[in-house]
């Protein structure tokens, strides 16, 4: 999301100055062209030729340049993001009461681009009145102000203030720059990965998803603007930034969780490979080897989408149809039989659409007919194509 952005990254006197020299790395492997500031105190921290050398850009630190120009505007105007990590509790408060007297705090007045702030300070300053009444009065002006994290501090003390995860740095920069805000308000929630339904200790009846596509689903509903709740099969994959998970394991697992949030959602969007059957019986202890066969019975799982289909009152439902023959034709009558509103069809033996892949290649059909066929493409993209498709869908 931040690729190709023009990005500001003030740079202000804390310790958890170092920190921002890896996410300027990290924004310039995303892609974003990235033009630091810092203030004269950070400059004791790190050098501004560390900067330098990771941008490609020198580092921006004098008002009054010998070359004469207005450098903040010109640099304000650039800018399409702007994100002060780490913001000390000083710099808070020239911000707040509108200072500019340095260039960073010229900058910050001059622009118009969305402001993102990372405090990082010790626990007794930010849990201080005026800190906290500062940051208040940021937040009702529009900038985005990250709550600093919660552990050891460079001091010694513990609590609250030391700088928020990058992660979460990067995907709120990424949400304060985003064009895409339609489902700001909304609730989402999102099923990934593979159900496991247990056999013994040991084995399980289960199949091959990686709930890759789920969690890009999870992902890209926070960058346009949800609350999004992520229920969960998977161990491997990293939670996206601001996305709430909840771990299960079994189809009946996901289910009672899913009934106890769909009350108040308002898309749900299914894209967990829910095993349609489960061992009839489970034994407490591991099943040894034997000579002949082993014969297991399975039980039908509840149907999660269907019974989503006949609870639903104002919610949209979308499904995921992982086929190999026919995509087109059962992805639709899946649809119909289970009354949701959209489903994601792919042919999980094609190259590049598989389980386990970075990409995949899909068929959106909607109720009222309309069939969009996808190329391959990430699965962030087409996550995004889904919800831009659904958003227009519910617009007409």
């Amino acid at each position: 999301m931040l690729g190709h952005k023009r990005v500001l990254l003030g740079v202000t006197g804390g310790i958890a100055a170092y920190k921002a020299a890896e996410l300027a790395s990290r924004l310039v492997k995303e892609g974003a062209e990235v033009q630091v500031v810092m203030t004269e105190a950070a400059c004791r921290f790190v050098s501004p030729l560390t900067f330098a050398a990771l941008t490609g850009h020198p580092v921006l630190t004098d008002m009054f340049p010998a070359s004469g120009e207005v450098t903040h505007i010109e640099t304000a105007s650039r800018a399409e993001v702007v994100a002060v990590v780490p913001a000390t509790a000083n710099f808070i408060a020239k911000m707040t009461m509108g200072m500019a007297d340095d260039l960073l705090t010229a900058i910050i007045l001059a622009t118009s681009a969305p402001v993102v702030v990372a405090p990082a300070m010790n626990c007794q300053m930010y849990a201080k009145p005026v800190v906290q009444e500062n940051l208040y009065k940021l937040r009702q002006r529009g900038v985005t102000v990250i709550e600093p994290g919660v552990g050891r501090l460079a001091c010694g003390a513990e609590g609250p203030g030391r700088l928020a995860d990058l992660d979460l740095i990067l995907a709120h920069m990424a949400l304060a720059c985003s064009p895409r805000r339609d489902l700001g308000g909304k609730r989402v929630l999102v099923t990934a990965g593979g159900t496991r339904e247990p056999l013994d200790p040991v084995r399980y009846v289960g199949n091959r998803s990686s709930g890759k596509m789920g969690y890009a689903m999870a992902q890209a509903a926070v960058e346009r603007g949800a609350e999004v709740t992520l229920v969960s099969t998977v161990q491997h994959l990293p939670v996206p930034p601001m996305v709430t998970e909840v771990k299960v394991e079994t189809a009946a697992e996901m289910l009672d969780v899913v009934l106890d949030r769909f009350p108040e959602t308002d898309i749900v969007v299914k894209a967990a490979a829910v095993a349609d059957y489960r061992p009839a019986e489970t034994v407490n202890r591991k099943l040894k080897r034997g000579t002949g066969d082993l014969v297991i019975t399975l039980q039908p799982n509840p149907d999660i989408l269907a019974e989503l289909g006949r609870r639903k009152t104002h919610q949209v439902l979308v499904g995921f149809a992982a086929e190999t023959e026919d995509i087109v034709q059962n992805a639709a009558e899946k649809m119909r039989r289970k009354g949701v509103d959209m489903i994601v069809a792919n042919d999980v033996t094609a190259p590049g659409a598989g389980f386990g892949a970075d990409t995949n290649i899909v068929t959106v059909i909607t109720a009222d007919g309309r069939v969009e066929e996808l190329p391959c493409l990430p699965k962030i993209v087409v996550a995004h194509k889904i919800y831009d498709l659904l958003t227009c869908t519910n617009q007409q």
